[in-house]
């Protein structure tokens, strides 16, 4: 049986105004599961007038901010309640693994927890002002309507991180999902109302770039732009912005750096690159893509990596003895194909992998491919795939020049047992989030975000709340006596 997905603006479960849908995928089975809806341009305006609506006409807008929390708390219990839920769905529609999206939608559920806390601790501040007689504060209040786009990859976190602090902070929101995996976003949907949030606070739309997103990024009534996707979209993004002057963050793709010095426990340091790379097939934004490892422990860590590499077990998502999955798109096999032959055409050597998987169409085996220079292409292009790219180095100056040789710059992972060391590297390597001995772990305490063509602004963390506030000024004149001459300073 094939499902029907709709989408939810102003409180109602709607098609297309025009009745279009398009289908999605199982990417493990190659069958379709599911239709959903094209957004039109009308139905995009009609979302954001509700989420407008919503923001300063609502029972939303009379909320406290305590209530407010309450709701985002009431989501994250919900989200908790349903992971393993939604962790089916999204493996059916994403091909990512069952064990990762069901412990995920739980985890996830900590984010809401997490701004809900947050909702009612936003505070202005009173400043000590330079004239006699005045009393000045600042309060924080919501920018308004938030256009968020999310990828198909880890969209529950994707879109916990976007509207917990937006919803913490007051705004509304229109939430665009991916074009390829769009079903999760939906079926999460349904807790939005069961939470106690009202109509028209949280919208979700489906539809492909134009007109869905581009309507949606540069409508006069959006305020704010969070988006999470490729620079080629990104970059859409932010010309549309022009027209509507939105604030916009962006989080896009990555070529992370895994350097690993030859003091490094190195068991350690295989299964944390093991798990940056092959981890949801690789499909990840922070994946550890380029190794940088020490000469005097380079072949012992790439035996290691290509013995393991060589075990994983590849096949169903939803089956527990698998270790990786299918890719999502056929777009990401494609391009991970022409790059792998693309770099053995410049002299690199494929450890082991580089073709596709027996598992089925979509499957391509882990891959480790040695590369004789950082001049190669695939050194600094994002494959989103588990493939991963070594380079050697003799000294930490040239680690670190190596970890910085990229477009990228948005994670790094750093293995070495000198503290020192660790603190000078983390210090130095341009990223926006290193991990020290560890790797691809994250909480809601904690920002995340890049730098350089892997974008701008943070997300989690308390600062993204207010992120989604404006502070307004107010001047108060305490003085009983009239106003004095205007044609005087004061």
């Amino acid at each position: 049986m094939i499902e029907d997905y709709r989408m939810l603006i102003g409180g109602a479960w709607v098609a297309a105004s025009d009745g279009g849908t398009f289908e999605t995928t199982n990417p493990a089975t190659g069958k379709v599961w599911a239709t959903v809806p094209e957004a039109t341009a009308e139905d995009i305006d009609r979302a954001v007038k509700a989420a407008h609506e919503a923001c300063y006409e609502g029972p939303w807008a009379r909320m406290t901010p305590t209530e407010r929390g309450r709701c985002l708390r009431k989501l994250g219990d919900l989200l908790a309640d349903r992971s393993e839920a939604l962790g089916e769905i999204e493996t059916r529609d994403s091909g990512k693994m069952f064990k990762e999206t069901r412990w995920q939608a739980k985890y996830i559920a900590e984010f809401f927890h997490f701004y809900a806390g947050a909702a009612d601790k936003i505070s202005g501040e009173t400043l000590p002002i330079d004239k006699p007689d005045l009393f000045v504060f600042t309060n924080r209040e919501p920018v308004g309507v938030v256009a968020a786009v999310v990828p198909w990859n880890s969209q529950l976190f994707l879109t916990a991180v976007k509207i917990g602090p937006a919803l913490a902070a007051g705004n509304t929101v229109v939430l665009k999902t991916s074009e390829h995996a769009p079903a999760t976003i939906l079926e999460f949907g349904k807790l939005i109302a069961e939470a106690g949030i009202p109509d028209g606070v949280v919208n979700i739309v489906s539809g492909h770039g134009d007109p869905c997103g581009k309507v949606l990024t540069s409508h006069p009534l959006v305020a704010r732009v969070s988006f999470t996707g490729g620079p080629v979209a990104a970059r859409h993004v932010v010309i549309n912005s022009a027209s509507n002057f939105a604030e916009v963050s962006l989080e896009l793709g990555g070529k992370s750096p895994f350097i690993v010095f030859d003091d490094a426990d190195v068991e350690s340091a295989v299964n944390g690159s093991v798990a940056g790379i092959f981890g949801a097939s690789g499909q990840s934004c922070v994946a550890g893509s380029r190794l940088i490892v020490h000469e005097d422990v380079a072949d012992e860590f790439i035996a290691r990596m290509k013995a393991i590499a060589e075990g994983i077990r590849i096949g169903d998502p939803m089956a527990e003895e698998t270790e990786m999955g299918p890719l999502c798109t056929r777009g990401q096999l494609e391009t991970i194909e022409r790059e792998v032959a693309g770099a053995v055409a410049q002299g690199a050597t494929v450890v082991c992998g580089g073709r596709r998987a027996e598992a089925g169409e979509m499957f391509f085996q882990p891959t480790v491919i040695d590369c004789p220079s950082p001049d190669l292409k695939i050194v600094d292009t994002e494959l989103f795939g588990p493939v991963l790219c070594v380079l050697r180095f003799r000294t930490e100056e040239e680690a670190l020049r190596l970890a910085n040789d990229t477009e990228h710059g948005l994670a790094a992972g750093i293995f070495t047992r000198d503290s020192a060391r660790a603190l000078r590297m983390s210090r130095a390597v341009r990223a926006g989030i290193v991990w020290v001995n560890t790797y691809r772990v994250i909480s809601p305490i904690a920002e995340f975000g890049g730098n350089k063509a892997s974008g701008y602004g943070r997300e989690s963390g308390l600062q993204a709340v207010y992120d989604y506030t404006r502070p307004k000024t107010v001047w108060m004149n305490m003085s009983d006596a009239p106003v004095g001459n205007p044609f005087q300073m004061r």
